[in-house]
């Protein structure tokens, strides 16, 4: 008896880059790999499309639509390409209007891809229906996705059969046309049972002839069990990665999969092992400099508590090691769980991931419910649509006053559709007054990425990769030098080579406290007042609201920094009068940093 053909998508050049460095990889660098892959017979790819679209601007100065062409060219025209897209939010960094959503559609069509995945955080229906038409307007293959998760101990009313079968059927009754079903778990945390019994539900549901598949990934170190429970279930597809993008973070790796169905009934693609082991040792060959974080590669038994995305935990770990307060994330990780269980159950995975993980964060700095992210508070007003059960009312209240917004039931793409900032004609204008071709993919790429996608298309992004133990860049040969620098109050002379020779570090003289450097002075000060204001949170002045000579009242925010990908108010502690202004705007400030006086 012939053994059942699963369908093994590789999602190492999206997810896997994702999860384990932030999506920070050049193509230049990979591309090798690529090719190794598709000589090992592997016809399924994702390779772009989620955080890997916008971080190719922000970060590698690399275009994400030329990236995708070549792409294509390496592993040819009957390949099966995949990309990821949020629903409503595509590929974007907020809620799309009908336009933009119709012209993601239309490039993504445009530069080869064959599969949109679609999923929606809060698996409400309604954000997939337009974007789901706009995918098969254009040519493509949708993949309609029901998103998954274990809740934190106690916690009832979603994420559980009975409701994966409601969102179902609700898709079914929409009306709504897809080829294939998947059902994500982007932090890894549903238990096999659960995912055994909702893939049989979906398959007595749906019939034998749909496509169903299972996306997990093994932070919370069960994910080769929850595939074994998803093909006993009936699956016809799953989601593996390979080394050294696989395990921990991401996916299960190709090679720890076919070795988990020894035995059995299943056939991974028709792969063989001794291809997929020299795809895998060259693609290790290709990202040998690339730093990979530690946290990448482990299981993390808090997540089942606290989900957390590998996609979205190594980006907020790499943050959060930049920002110089990597020590607080186990302190992040606990408090998502209130987090969690307040907002409503909304799926863990982007974007709802990351306003989890910034209330945590903005409750471990500034104390529980001081502040309230934005993005946090504007899903529990309903601006992203409907949550799977109703958020805690005491949270909505706060998020309501703190933001001054009023909880709304409307459909969010009505509210996009009346947001000028998500016209296509706003920016063409932009486009034009920075003297940039209006062309379809510049307008796209500055509209999904605002002011870092006309920095790039303006030539002005910074190139940010993480090779060897720290990040470099092609700036770092103009680091070369003598720089003193201060840790503890001590002083230290560092002397930097080019390339790669060595630091070397050696105290100095102490000098007189009058005589730091131009980066530790004032900015715009006009004599400080008695009531001094410091960072709570390493991050970067986004924003000055008020100068010296101003009133504020209590609570009133004097700037905004940004960190955590989150806007933080810098708010007065007392009714006053700004004195000085101790930072500028884009400065880098880090924890205790003076930011103002008040008088």
């Amino acid at each position: 008896m012939a053994k059942k053909y699963i369908d093994i998508m590789d999602t190492s050049f999206r997810d896997g880059f994702q999860s384990v460095f932030g999506g920070r990889v050049l193509m230049e660098d990979f591309f090798p790999a690529v090719e190794a892959a598709r000589e090992a017979g592997i016809t399924h790819f994702e390779f772009g499309g989620g955080a890997r679209f916008q971080s190719l601007f922000f970060y590698l100065r690399e275009n994400a639509f030329e990236m995708m062409d070549r792409f294509r060219e390496i592993v040819g025209p009957e390949v099966n390409l995949q990309v990821l897209a949020r629903g409503i939010n595509t590929v974007m960094l907020d809620t799309g209007s009908r336009e933009m959503i119709d012209l993601f559609a239309k490039l993504f069509a445009r530069h080869g891809t064959t599969t949109v995945r679609n999923f929606d955080a809060l698996n409400d229906v309604r954000n997939l229906e337009y974007s789901g038409a706009c995918v098969k307007k254009y040519g493509m293959n949708h993949e309609v996705v029901v998103t998954m998760m274990d809740l934190p101990p106690g916690c009832k009313g979603a994420h559980d059969v009975a409701f994966y079968e409601k969102v179902l059927r609700r898709i079914l009754e929409s009306g709504l046309e897809f080829d294939s079903l998947a059902f994500k778990d982007a932090s890894g945390t549903s238990n096999p049972n659960k995912v055994f019994e909702t893939i049989r539900m979906a398959r007595k549901l749906l019939g034998a002839q749909t496509h169903i598949r299972l996306h997990t990934h093994e932070t919370a170190g069960v994910s080769v069990a929850c595939y074994l429970a998803a093909l006993e279930g009936g699956a016809n597809g799953i989601d593996l990665a390979a080394a050294p993008v696989s395990g921990g973070t991401s996916q299960p790796d190709i090679l720890t999969m076919m070795h988990a169905v020894k035995g059995t009934d299943y056939d991974l693609g028709g792969l063989e092992l001794n291809k997929v082991r020299k795809y895998q040792q060259r693609f290790k060959a290709c990202l040998k400099e690339y730093f990979i974080p530690p946290e990448a590669t482990r299981v993390n038994p808090i997540i089942p508590f606290a989900p957390m995305p590998g996609g979205a935990l190594t980006a907020n770990t790499q943050m959060m090691r930049d920002a110089g307060n990597l020590e607080k994330f186990d302190e992040v990780i606990e408090a998502m769980t209130e987090v969690v269980e307040r907002g409503g159950y909304g799926t863990s995975v982007t974007p709802v991931s990351q306003f989890y993980w910034q209330q945590a964060y903005a409750n471990v700095i500034f104390g529980p419910w001081k502040q309230i992210s934005p993005g946090y508070g504007r899903m529990v007003l309903g601006y992203f649509g409907r949550t799977p059960v109703a958020p805690d009312p005491e949270i909505v209240e706060l998020a309501a006053n703190k933001l001054k917004l009023e909880p709304t039931t409307e459909n969010p793409l009505d509210i996009a559709d009346r947001d000028e900032k998500k016209t296509i004609a706003y920016w063409k204008k932009i486009l034009e007054e920075e003297g940039i071709e209006a062309t379809e993919e510049n307008l796209f790429i500055a509209a999904s990425c605002d002011r870092k996608g006309i920095a790039f298309l303006k030539g002005e992004s910074p190139l940010m990769v993480r090779k060897g133990s720290q990040t470099t860049t092609k700036e770092s040969i103009e680091m070369a030098g003598n720089y003193t620098v201060i840790v503890d109050g001590k002083r230290y002379s560092v002397q930097v080579a080019e390339g790669e020779g060595s630091i070397e570090v050696q105290p100095t003289e102490a000098k007189p406290e009058a005589d730091t450097s131009a980066a530790e002075k004032p900015k715009a000060s006009t004599g400080k007042g008695k009531i001094e204001i410091h960072a709570q949170t390493p991050g970067t002045v986004w924003k000055i609201l008020k100068k010296p000579g101003e009133h504020v009242d209590e609570g009133e925010a004097i700037m905004v920094l940004e960190a955590m990908k989150m806007e933080i108010e810098v708010a007065a502690p007392m009714q006053g009068t700004v004195a000085s202004i101790e930072v500028a705007q884009n400065d880098s400030v880090e924890e205790g940093r003076l930011l103002a006086t008040l008088e």
